[in-house]
């Protein structure tokens, strides 16, 4: 506890790293704040009893920390821009000029701007949705009788697109003068903002159901943090490629040229692709649902409902399955073998064993596909968890913090915000935050010298 207080010190006694943590939390909490702000129209006191939608809405309602389901002004979040930047990402493998763009400065300058014109059109469309699901029965009686429909429709539509673009900008302003990613931490906010709720609720339904509620309830908090470590584990996991610097040294005794260099490694991280993958065989598992209508007799309506149902075996393994190949494909997309063969043959350097060039590029992506393999299959797991979880009796708010988007989101985010603080430290001569090494996030690392 000590050595814990004597960290908090020294966080603090940094001058530039404590102004930026306070500047992050002021910007969050502005944030926070705007969740619980009502759009113009709907009457908050009648959305109390809003426990959220499903499916992929739930899924952007937990991104948005809950702003979804009580018709805030920041109800969409920063997911438009994440669209919009994934689109524009997508687009570099596609398109060459753009491929081309993101190599230049003034070029990336250049996309992030048309990121921005993509996110208000993206979040323009996006709010028409929005306004036709408020206006479900579910949200009938919030809406304000004596207000128009058309004004209702004009003023949301521009009310969210300028929400958005505030939180994109607090976002920007969080990475320039705050600590940590931006966007990435306005997203961990908002969800674990759900945290506390969820254990006081699944606390409260152990209790009540007796026969023992008080230790299923500290085991579930024992497998939570097991699976914690896990996420951990997945995020943090690289396997290191040995790597040699090439350098020429002339003796001024002998006419001959000796090769000698320094020792270093790539990290390829077992887990490239994030959390993407989750995103996106979620979004796909969410399409059966809208055939459910459509499905005449009754094998049909069951093959469909259990699709739907994150707790049936069909839903798991298909679920499992997508994650696995969403991995691969993603993976695939942002991890270029040549490109990083080529980089190494310009700076000199070479794999020990290995001929500089395509040779090289096939090593590294040989490596990669092995490696990519555990980590998918263990992505898979934590997917499926929280489904498991809800089987096994766990209330669903409790069982989404079971592995999933939730927390591989906040392991994460708070592993990079961890990595920045721990950099401030080792540049003003503190110790680390860990004794037994450096603590690594998400975003790729230098190749780093090897320790004996």
């Amino acid at each position: 506890m000590k050595k814990f207080i004597d960290k908090l010190k020294n966080i603090w006694s940094i001058d530039e790293l404590r102004k930026r943590i306070l500047y992050t939390i002021m910007l969050v909490l502005v944030y926070r704040v705007g969740c619980y702000i009502a759009l113009p129209g709907i009457n908050p006191s009648r959305l109390s009893d809003q426990n959220g939608p499903g499916g992929i809405l739930g899924i952007l309602n937990m991104f948005a920390g809950g702003a979804f389901s009580r018709a805030s002004i920041f109800a969409l979040g920063v997911m438009p821009y994440i669209s919009a930047s994934i689109f524009m990402q997508l687009a570099g493998i596609v398109i060459p000029q753009v491929a081309k763009m993101q190599k230049e400065d003034s070029g990336r300058r250049k996309i992030n701007q048309y990121t921005r014109y993509l996110t208000v059109i993206v979040t323009a469309f996006q709010a028409s949705a929005y306004v036709a699901y408020l206006r479900s029965p579910s949200y009938a009686q919030a809406l304000a009788p004596d207000y128009s429909p058309y004004m209702f429709w004009l003023s949301t539509i521009i009310v969210l697109t300028a929400g958005t673009l505030f939180v994109m900008w607090l976002g920007e302003k969080i990475t320039d003068r705050g600590i940590g990613n931006g966007t990435s931490l306005i997203i961990m906010v908002g969800i674990l903002a759900r945290f506390p709720h969820s254990i006081v609720q699944e606390f409260s339904a152990k209790n009540l159901g007796g026969g023992g509620g008080l230790l299923i309830f500290l085991i579930e908090l024992a497998l939570l943090i097991a699976i914690i470590i896990g996420l951990i584990l997945l995020t943090q996991g690289v396997r290191k490629i040995p790597l040699n610097y090439a350098r020429r040294i002339i003796g001024s005794t002998n006419a001959a040229n000796e090769i000698s260099g320094t020792r270093d490694f790539i990290p390829l991280k077992v887990n490239s692709a994030g959390v993407m993958p989750i995103i996106f065989a979620q979004a796909m598992m969410f399409i059966p649902t809208i055939f459910t209508g459509f499905a005449t007799n009754e094998k049909a309506q069951g093959f469909v409902h259990a699709l739907s149902d994150n707790r049936s075996l069909w839903y798991n393994l298909i679920y499992a399955i997508m994650v696995i190949a969403f991995t691969y494909f993603y993976t695939a997309l942002i991890f270029n073998p040549t490109e990083m063969a080529d980089n190494l043959k310009r700076n000199n350097s070479f794999i020990p064993g290995v001929k500089p060039g395509e040779p090289t590029a096939n090593y590294i992506a040989t490596i990669m596909d092995r490696i990519t393999l555990p980590g998918a299959c263990f992505l898979a797991i934590a997917g499926i968890l929280p489904g498991l979880a809800t089987l096994l009796n766990v209330t669903s708010g409790f069982a989404s913090f079971f592995g999933g988007t939730s927390m591989l989101i906040g392991v994460g985010v708070i592993l990079d915000t961890l990595q920045q603080v721990e950099s401030y430290l080792l540049m003003n001569h503190y110790d680390g935050l860990m004794k037994t090494g450096r603590i690594t996030g998400r975003t790729a690392t230098a190749p780093t010298k090897a320790t004996a």
